[in-house]
């Protein structure tokens, strides 16, 4: 088994629903996204995936619709204002947790071909959680909608 490993840096915002601790306030975080491609086989060049093929759809993706926004759950009472106010935001069905944000990066992976087997999510330096999985029937995919700022 072939194996290819990327990491993203990234800045965001969030802020969790439904919890009693810090992260129920609006803040942000130097996240790095830990992406790890698997194979059996080799193309004719020798390589699992070229690295400029990973950043030309991951990392370029992860700057255009993750970084330096704020994902929030689309139940988030702050949303009509801060899209009233044209804030760069990337909204989720789901509470955005590390958790989901290894599996949203996961999804889009797969939805771009990539042999995906896993994604973690650095939220802090000492602070990690990740998704290897599948998008089948039993598991939801996590929906999403990125608004554009026009400054």
């Amino acid at each position: 088994m072939f194996r290819v490993t990327q990491h993203i840096d990234f800045c965001y915002g969030h802020r969790l629903l439904n919890y009693d601790g810090k992260c129920r306030f609006l803040h942000g975080h130097n996240g790095q996204a830990v992406i790890t491609l698997t194979g059996d086989r080799l193309d004719a060049r020798g390589m699992l995936v070229d690295f400029t093929d990973i950043k030309r759809s991951l990392r370029t993706w992860i700057d255009d619709c993750l970084d330096h926004r704020m994902i929030l759950h689309r139940d988030d009472p702050a949303l009509p204002f801060l899209i009233e106010q044209r804030e760069p935001l990337h909204v989720i069905s789901a509470n955005p947790t590390a958790e989901n944000l290894a599996k949203l990066i996961f999804e889009f992976a797969i939805r771009q071909g990539l042999p995906v087997q896993d994604v973690v999510l650095w939220e802090t330096s000492k602070s990690f959680a990740g998704y290897s999985g599948s998008t089948g029937d039993y598991d939801t995919p996590i929906e999403s909608v990125v608004y554009p700022t026009s400054r």
